[in-house]
């Protein structure tokens, strides 16, 4: 393999504390050390994991090729900024910042200083979207429910920004089209700002998704459809199943147990139904690794900073009708 990448990690709260972990055993990554604002927390994780604490941005700065970004939304842009303007590539935990001005000037920043920005959008990364991907075709109508009992990390931002924008990235990297009407509403029942929203977009190519987040179920839930021509693909991001369910002409002398179904002009078409294999992995893991070869190879990562931006901008313009 090739030399590995040295990575510094800003942020060490409950995910930070999982890309350390996983940027120390990853094969594409030496990691050099972190950063957190919080002395004592630095010191613990430093004490307990044996990872290196930096009390300064600019020394681990001085000493890494990428920078990953795991800190509160609001602090994304000023770091991300600085990370830049150090030299450093850049991976950034969803949503990207948040301002849409904020990313849309990072996306500039980055291809003025040569540098590439990856989006931490985990779900591109689950291994059931993933065994979906090739079964899903130009979708026409997509339903998508993501629901999670309350935890009060992450309340700072509002349900859209904080579990709907895995659903509006992943349906806009399948849907080649320009969202151009946005319908929603939102509540806040809890938190400041909403805990529940339900949006409706419609796509130029006559796409509609239908999407709905809620941070205060009494279940959990990551469950997307998509329907599309002659098939159905159903993806559960949390149990990570996936089937295909699709209709064809049926033949003239189908099977015994074949299922065939006749609409009013006569036709027949039979169902088929498959449920493609799904590979195990971590998904946080597959996104950084995944960074590393874009790194290496020049090229844009699976989640550009453009991808990261153009979700946010739907995110926005969901919250606009609250």
């Amino acid at each position: 393999m090739d030399q590995k990448l040295k990575i510094g990690v800003l942020g060490a709260g409950h995910l930070g504390k999982i890309h350390l972990r996983l940027l120390a055993e990853s094969e594409a990554y030496e990691l050099v050390g972190f950063y957190d604002s919080q002395p004592q927390i630095a010191a613990k994780i430093s004490r307990e994991f044996g990872y290196r604490s930096f009390s300064d941005v600019n020394r681990l700065f001085a000493e890494v090729d990428v920078i990953d970004i795991v800190t509160p939304t609001l602090s994304h842009f000023e770091l991300a900024k600085k990370a830049l303007d150090s030299g450093l590539h850049i991976f950034l935990e969803k949503p990207i910042t948040g301002t849409v001005k904020e990313a849309h000037e990072l996306v500039s920043m980055a291809k003025a200083k040569g540098r590439l920005g990856m989006v931490g959008q985990v779900e591109r990364f689950n291994p059931a979207f993933m065994a979906a991907n090739s079964h899903i075709q130009k979708p026409m109508f997509i339903e998508a429910h993501r629901l999670a009992e309350f935890n009060p990390r992450g309340t700072d931002v509002s349900v859209v920004l904080d579990l709907m924008i895995h659903d509006i990235d992943a349906i806009l990297s399948v849907v080649n089209s320009k969202v151009i009407d946005v319908q929603a509403s939102g509540v806040s029942i809890i938190s400041e700002t909403p805990d529940i929203a339900n949006a409706r977009l419609q796509f130029e190519n006559g796409c509609v998704a239908n999407l709905t987040a809620s941070r205060i179920s009494m279940k959990t839930m990551r469950k997307s459809r998509f329907f599309q021509r002659d098939a159905y693909v159903s993806v559960d991001f949390f149990e990570k199943k996936v089937e295909v369910v699709r209709i064809q002409n049926a033949p003239e002398s189908p099977e015994d147990f074949a299922m065939i179904l006749e609409n009013a002009e006569g036709v027949k078409k039979q169902i088929f139904f498959d449920n493609p294999k799904v590979d195990e992995g971590n998904a946080i893991l597959m996104e950084l690794e995944n960074f590393a070869d874009a790194i290496r190879m020049n090229k844009e990562p699976a989640v550009s900073l453009q991808a990261g931006a153009s979700a946010l901008e739907v995110a926005y313009q969901i919250l606009n009708c609250f």
